[in-house]
């Protein structure tokens, strides 16, 4: 099942590491300045750190809207697996990407063998069923897109979500990605206490996480950007 949008182009960021750019909407799935430098400053580095800090159980659930490249995910597996906590992990995507570009991605050159071996288990497992990647670790791909996230079965759920990663493609190129009836589905399915966090820190971003319900702070951004956006249920 794979659905090509834009014909998306491997793209070597500053850093080193990879990412894809979207011709037809213009944009790359991650910061020219650094894809690998981002994803760990915002979503590791911001969001999941400091959750697994205030988590009790020793388990967390995360969200990702915008599986894209798997790079998140893999992050997040080792930054788990470092800390020995379990992990929930799903992630939402409407634009399924070849497994030819998958296998460009330079991501490997700085992984261990077992990290090899669940980044590529993560691109090789079916959507739309949970999988164990090992005892630790669980993962579920689901196949949708995002501004349908109001009508079906993951958005009827409550409570549920320790950690959402917003990593859609800009506000300025998908707006419908981004409105405050999205960030309201996210607040309901969210625990209390549970943190929300993106690159983005565009001030329509932040009213529509505020309208939601979200206390929401702005942070340093990334190399290459001034702000990103945390939000708190």
């Amino acid at each position: 099942m794979t659905e090509i949008f834009g014909n998306p182009q491997l793209q070597l960021t500053k850093d080193g590491s990879h990412t894809l750019f979207n011709a037809q909407l213009n944009e790359s799935y991650h910061s020219t300045n650094g894809a690998l430098q981002e994803s760990l400053h915002v979503f590791i580095e911001a969001g999941l750190k400091p959750q697994i800090e205030i988590n009790l159980n020793n388990r967390i659930q995360i969200l990702e809207l915008g599986f894209g490249t798997g790079l998140n995910a893999i992050l997040s597996y080792i930054e788990c697996n470092k800390q020995q906590v379990d992990c929930d992990y799903t992630g939402i995507e409407a634009l399924l990407l070849d497994s030819s570009l998958i296998e460009q991605l330079n991501y490997s050159d700085w992984m261990n063998e077992d990290e090899k071996y669940i980044f590529k288990l993560m691109h090789t497992c079916n959507w739309n069923e949970k999988i164990d990647l090992n005892d630790r670790f669980s993962l579920q791909k689901i196949h949708t897109k995002i501004e349908d996230i109001n009508s079906n079965a993951l958005g009827k759920i409550t409570n549920h979500f320790d950690l959402v990663f917003m990593d859609a493609f800009d506000p300025a190129k998908q707006p419908e990605l981004w409105t405050v009836d999205i960030f309201t589905t996210l607040n309901k399915i969210m625990k209390e206490g549970a943190s929300i966090v993106t690159y983005s820190s565009k001030g329509d971003v932040k009213r529509a996480m505020r309208a939601a319900g979200f206390k929401v702070e702005r942070l340093p951004g990334p190399i290459g950007k001034r702000h990103m956006l945390r939000g708190k249920k």
